[in-house]
This record gives structure tokens, sequence and C-alpha cells, in this order.
């Protein structure tokens, strides 16, 4: 039998982003899709935790012991970036809490560590949004630290609407997200933003946009976003997602 011929090429080089992802999340494939191919994610998990999705367990989730470990689990690989792919457990606590882990992950030993919250605020500046309408899966107390998190961030929440869903959120399908982000429209809204990285949205963000005449951001866009812009490969990703708003209007 004469020998397989193998390609006359090295294998692509990657590059390698590291995600802290809460305990359920289940939406890697989506945080993958916002990634071009030049790509690796490095998908780490935080501890179990049996309770509902409420304030309680989104303070529970920012752990900085916990977040410490899953960060140095792959550290040998060598991730050029960090990201702690959770609105609610990084918002929860207000901008010092969002911040205070973004600097765990750094003296855990990343090279560059944003939390989604963070990259939420970033990607609003990069836009040079100030008035912004919430979408959120969430119970309406979560949903409420949301917008006194970006008002803190210096953002005027003018409308925001909740489904109320304490669990399976990733089982949400995409019709009743659609309803939820025209329920939470407002005309003096600049943009829209979809929080929970556990909600499926790739999909559907161009076409809301297309709809509502907005950007409509979502947590695991901005999530991607800033871990691909601290990677430097912001160019990379523009190829890879024509139309979505984040990624075509921010070079």
């Amino acid at each position: 039998m004469r020998p397989v011929e193998l390609p006359d090429i090295p294998p692509q080089q990657q590059v390698g982003i590291g995600m802290v992802c809460p305990f359920d999340m289940a939406l890697d494939r989506e945080l993958w899709r916002w990634m071009p191919e030049s790509v690796s994610l490095y998908l780490t998990r935080t501890g179990f935790l049996d309770a509902p999705v409420d304030v309680d367990l989104c303070r529970d989730l920012n752990n900085h012991t916990e977040v410490a470990a899953a960060v140095r689990s792959v550290l040998a690989v060598e991730p050029r970036a960090f990201g702690y792919a959770c609105a609610s457990g990084s918002f929860v606590y207000g901008m010092a809490g969002a911040r205070e882990l973004s600097h765990c992950m750094l003296a855990a030993g990343a090279a560059a560590a944003v939390t989604t919250s963070e990259a939420l605020v970033r990607a609003l500046d990069a836009m040079q949004i100030s008035r912004i309408a919430v979408a959120t899966p969430y119970t309406s107390t979560l949903t409420g630290l949301l917008c006194d998190f970006l008002a803190e961030a210096g953002r005027s929440v003018i409308a925001h609407a909740e489904l109320g869903r304490d669990h399976q959120i990733w089982t949400i399908p995409y019709p009743v997200t659609c309803e939820l982000i025209r329920a939470a429209d407002h005309p003096d809204a600049d943009a829209i933003f979809v929080s929970c990285t556990n909600l499926w949205t790739y999909d559907i963000l161009g076409i809301m946009e297309a709809e509502l005449g907005k950007p409509v951001l979502s947590a695991n866009q901005v999530t991607a976003w800033a871990t691909l812009t601290d990677a430097g490969l912001v160019a990379d990703s523009l190829c890879a997602h024509d139309g979505q708003s984040l990624f075509a209007r921010v070079a």
C-alpha cells in the first residue's frame, strides 16, 4: 500500500483565547461562531451551583478563587487573552466588581482579561452610544442590577424588558428573543443590548437590526469582540462576520 501523501503545508498557526464560563454555560458553539478560523477557544468552567439564576447565584458566580483556578487550568497553552463570559456574574457588583474580576484573572496569569460587562462598556464607547435599551431573559431584580451597572457606566437606560426566567435560559427559542427585543426597543434608544451569554442570539442580530434600524448587541458578541481586540485580531473578525454591527462598525 502506498503511503498517503500529506499536504505540503504546515498546520495553521492558532491564536488562543481563554474563556472562563459559568457552570451552566450551554452556548460554547455560539462563542465559536464569532471567532475567525485563526482562533482556538480554550473554554473552562467554574464549579456547579444548585440554584436558580437569581441575584444570589450571580453573586456566587463572582468567586475570585474559582475564576483564578479556571484561568490557571488553561495557561499551559498560552492564550493571548482571556474573557469572563458571564454578564450577570460580572455586573452584579457594579463597575468595581467587574474590574476586580478582570484584575483577578490578570493576577492568575492572564496576559489580558475582560469580563462581559466591561466588554459591553468598551463596545458602547467604541460605537459612541450613550442611550440604550436593555433586553434580558432575567428576573426583574437582576435586570435592575444591569440597568444600575449601565447607569454607573454613564449610560442612560431608556427602556428595558425581561422574560423573568431563572433556569434553562439556553432553551429560549429565537422567536421569543425577537419579541423580547421588540418589547425593549424605544425610539429614543440608540441601540439595544441583549444580555446573557446563555441566550442564543447569533442568527437574529442582523435581522433585528434591519427591522429596528439600530444596532442590536449581544453578550456573546461583545465578549467575542473585546477578547479578539485584546488578542489583536479584530481585523480578522471583521471579514468573518459581515453585517453584524459591532464588527462592521469598529475597525
